[in-house]
């Protein structure tokens, strides 16, 4: 099997950074190299090491003086609603009803899902992201597109057929059984197949009755291992409409454990509003808030605590998303980048090094993949990114006066989005070069 060596400066989490000195929550070499063969990288540190340890005959890319890094990883988007980006509403309840609905309602043609599948993985290997977990539309005919697409390109991702049989437009509601066979049909087609990852998807507590949760329920007890996503208290209309619609649970966060939703596995997106019960439960089970920065700025949704939860005395895992298309952006970057400004609103810092974990390890964490992706690990997958800090004339500019890696990063974060991405790798293959 023919090896490939990439050369450059390798950057790399084992953990959590504590504070913005803490060098030991990563590593970091300024002439580093990867080896890779078969999908896989097979040795990462000092060039010179590496080198000794490549066959004679290993193709050799150079991509000094850019930063190599895992591939980015994105835990909460919309694969249906690319063309939902940037629609004008107050809030979420009227663009999901004025905008998202009827878009998602398409999704019902084969050859429409194929095209948008085409343009979603376009986007995410142009933007850095090796992987992604999507929420695909109440169509199984979506799901077959997203995982269909995801195969060819060789991608790990993660994604699922929305269950919603009420409180949407007829040509977007499934039934309890429906939702329960045309999932087990995904998961049987697709789960496993390459890299795909099958999740069990209730859109959220609105929009499936009591009826659809227990098939919900049935499916997380059949197939334990599956992720589960949906959301969770995004807005106070949101809220208060899911309490009118569950009257016996305690809070919006009880309904899903009511129905065996509240797992390590599970990725909830949002989380802004949680009560202290609430973020102790989702503690508790080891449940993962998604927060999703742009998305919630855009739709005025609120200011996700991401600081505070992590350092309560029982921390809530965290994972950090583009929520496309509530969300504005399809960068990571921009998302760390809008991330850092909610966290300075709420008084608090988070440091460039902290988000540059969210995007690689920190979210392999949440997805419970690290053993697979967010790393540059040796035996794990070779889905890296190269990014260029000098990538625009503003950006070349202020590289002039950046004296450290540190500097560099938040640069990265600042004014960095696709253009700052030079290469993505997915499974060691070079799947965009830079325009």
């Amino acid at each position: 099997m023919t090896q490939t060596l990439v050369r450059g400066r390798l950057l790399s989490f084992v953990r959590r950074p504590q504070a913005i000195d803490d060098t030991a929550s990563y590593r970091y070499e300024e002439d580093g190299g990867l080896l890779v063969e078969d999908g896989r990288i097979v040795a990462a540190g000092p060039y010179t090491t590496v080198r000794a340890e490549a066959a004679a005959d290993a193709e050799e890319i150079d991509h000094r003086p850019h930063l190599i890094l895992p591939g980015l990883i994105d835990t909460h988007l919309h694969f249906p609603q690319m063309q939902v980006i940037g629609s004008y509403a107050a809030n979420l309840l009227e663009w999901l009803n004025t905008y998202t609905f009827p878009e998602e309602c398409r999704f019902v043609e084969s050859e429409h899902a194929a095209r948008i599948a085409r343009h979603f993985y376009d986007e995410m290997i142009r933007h850095g992201t090796t992987t992604a977990v999507a929420y695909c539309s109440v169509h199984k005919a979506s799901a077959d597109a997203y995982f269909a697409e995801a195969l060819k390109r060789g991608m790990r991702m993660v994604g699922g057929k929305v269950m919603m049989d009420r409180n949407a437009p007829q040509g977007l509601l499934d039934t309890p059984q429906i939702g329960y066979d045309e999932t087990r049909a995904v998961i049987a087609e697709w789960h496993g197949k390459g890299r795909n990852h099958v999740a069990i998807t209730p859109r959220f507590a609105i929009t499936s009755t009591p009826a659809q949760m227990e098939m919900t329920a049935a499916l997380a007890r059949e197939f334990p291992d599956l992720h589960i996503q949906t959301h969770l208290s995004e807005n106070h209309d949101e809220i208060r409409f899911t309490g009118e619609l569950y009257p016996d649970a305690i809070d919006y966060t009880d309904i899903y454990a009511k129905y065996g939703l509240l797992g390590p596995k599970s990725l909830f997106g949002h989380c802004i509003h949680l009560s202290e019960r609430e973020a102790d439960a989702m503690s508790e089970a080891g449940a993962v808030a998604v927060h999703c920065p742009t998305s919630n700025l855009f739709l005025g949704s609120g200011l996700f605590p991401l600081k505070a939860l992590s350092r309560r005395e029982k921390p809530v895992r965290i994972g950090v998303a583009t929520d496309i298309g509530g969300g504005t952006s399809y960068s990571m970057l921009k998302t760390m980048d809008e991330a850092y400004k909610i966290q300075q609103l709420l008084g608090e810092r988070l440091n460039p090094f902290e988000s540059f974990y969210h995007m690689t390890l920190g979210n392999a964490e949440a997805l419970s993949l690290s053993d697979h992706i967010g790393t540059l690990e040796a035996g794990t997958d070779a889905d890296f990114v190269v990014l260029d800090a000098a990538a625009t004339p503003a950006m070349a500019l202020k590289m002039e006066v950046t004296r450290s890696l540190t500097d560099e990063l938040f640069l990265l974060q600042t004014m960095g989005d696709d253009r700052a991405v030079r290469e993505t790798y997915v499974a060691g293959k070079a799947m965009k070069a830079a325009l």
